[in-house]
């Protein structure tokens, strides 16, 4: 294996040292040091390895859309060591066996950690409780189940769900969505939806979960983490639970801190997400939810889709897009240029906090002497315009073609190889 030596960058937008990576791990830090290959840093950030704790990789099953290879490739574009990949494919990882399948691909592939999340219910159906413990015993090592895309929306069931994950640490990953208050709901409920006329999405659909669960993982001693949150209320809630000692954590998306649902009056499917963008008021809350901590995580939530899946009218168009490649540079605009988070807050909420809650040990390590080299280089200050074509992604679905993002992922290193190098994959 190649030496590398990261030059000059900017240690979590603090010091600047020149970081030696060998045999797989950070060997030194300090000045003038060489390797076989110099990555020049010279106004770059050096991050620890991103870890998203929501991926939508489609395979098995939906290969037309993403494949465990391609999402991996997006990953390590964007600045990912490891991704979680969600339980809803084609079979569905509801058992030992999917999970192994996923985790082996993830290994065949070699860019990044793909952690499979298990199902919490037997094809996410919400009826009768997933292998749970098998997948947890299994190869893959499963630490968070859910069943995104659904919410586990039986009381009963959510409650048996916290207390067997108990037994070996896992977490229980709730998508919060109440079905009885969103059916046929198409955006967010409010001005915006009323003068278009489509069905509304009420906020109180995504709180009444929430509010329900925290007390149910208060009451088990269970850990509860919250999928995608994205409303101002939500953010209300997981602070109240947090300041009473709840065991709970969330996650916000990129697209959350970036869009409101103003952008929905362009009728453009390319903006249809679950849960749907939500008004400036909540875009403000969320983003002073992650600055302050309530909010734990930033997750992409990437969720790729074929074109025919989103070429079409809104109301039959798919709920979803992509995220991996341009999250570090979302989270670069709306929270570390608007001044409300340093870099050494980035690398907590995209890639130590995402890493304690899955139980990743490998990841989300300091960047310091023997630690694992899983390293990002990010210039913060290129500004880099989204063309959908030139995704690595089999999917185009990104709500940023056109724009113009600050800043660019130079370089990662994924367990001492680099995956990237001069902003393209290797």
């Amino acid at each position: 294996m190649s030496t590398y030596v990261i030059a000059g960058g900017s240690l979590l937008g603090q010091d600047v040292a020149d970081i030696l990576i060998a045999d797989g791990v950070i060997a030194a830090i300090g000045n003038d040091l060489s390797a076989d290959v110099r990555v020049d840093a010279s106004g770059c950030v050096v991050l620890p390895g991103l870890v998203d704790l929501h991926t939508h990789l489609r395979e098995p099953g939906r290969e037309d859309a993403e494949t465990v290879l391609s999402g991996s490739r997006a990953a390590a574009k964007g600045g990912f060591t490891a991704v979680h990949a969600m339980a809803n494919t084609n079979p569905v990882a509801d058992t030992a066996g999917v999970v192994e399948q996923v985790w082996r691909l993830g290994q065949q592939a070699g860019l990044v950690d793909v952690r499979p999340v298990g199902a919490v219910t037997v094809s996410l159906e919400g009826v009768a409780l997933a292998e749970l413990g098998a997948m947890a015993d299994s190869a893959a090592g499963v630490r968070v189940f859910s069943d995104d895309g659904k919410c586990v929306w039986d009381a009963a069931l959510m409650r048996r769900a916290l207390e067997y994950v108990k037994a070996f640490d896992g977490v229980i990953a709730q998508h919060a969505q109440e079905p009885r208050l969103t059916e046929g709901a198409q955006m967010n409920e409010g001005i915006v939806s009323g003068k278009l006329g489509l069905a509304g999405w009420p906020a109180v659909a995504e709180e009444a979960i929430i509010a329900r669960d925290v007390l149910l993982a208060q009451h088990v001693g269970s850990r509860l983490h919250v999928c995608h949150l994205s409303t101002a209320g939500s953010v209300d809630i997981i602070r109240w639970a947090k300041a009473r000692g709840i065991n709970v954590t969330a996650e916000v998306t990129p697209h959350h801190l970036f869009f409101t649902d103003d952008v929905v009056t362009s009728y453009d499917p390319i903006y249809k997400v679950n849960p749907p963008l939500r008004t400036a008021a909540d875009v403000e809350a969320v983003r002073a939810g992650l600055a302050d901590g309530t909010i734990d995580v930033v997750a992409t939530d990437h969720a790729p889709h074929p074109s025919e899946d989103k070429d079409c009218e809104w109301t039959a168009a798919a709920f979803g897009m992509t995220g991996l490649e341009s999250a570090l540079s979302v989270v670069n605009a709306t929270m570390v240029k608007t001044g409300l988070m340093s870099w050494s807050d980035v690398a907590d909420r995209m890639s130590i906090a995402p890493a304690a809650i899955a139980r990743v040990h490998d990841q989300g390590q300091p960047l310091a002497v023997g630690m694992p080299a899983n390293i990002v280089v990010f210039n913060p200050d290129i500004d880099t315009q989204v063309v959908p074509a030139q995704s690595v992604s089999a999917s185009r679905n990104t709500p940023y073609g056109g724009l113009t993002l600050p800043g660019r992922v130079m370089a990662t290193f994924f367990r001492g190889r680099a995956t990237v190098l001069d902003g393209e994959l290797v």
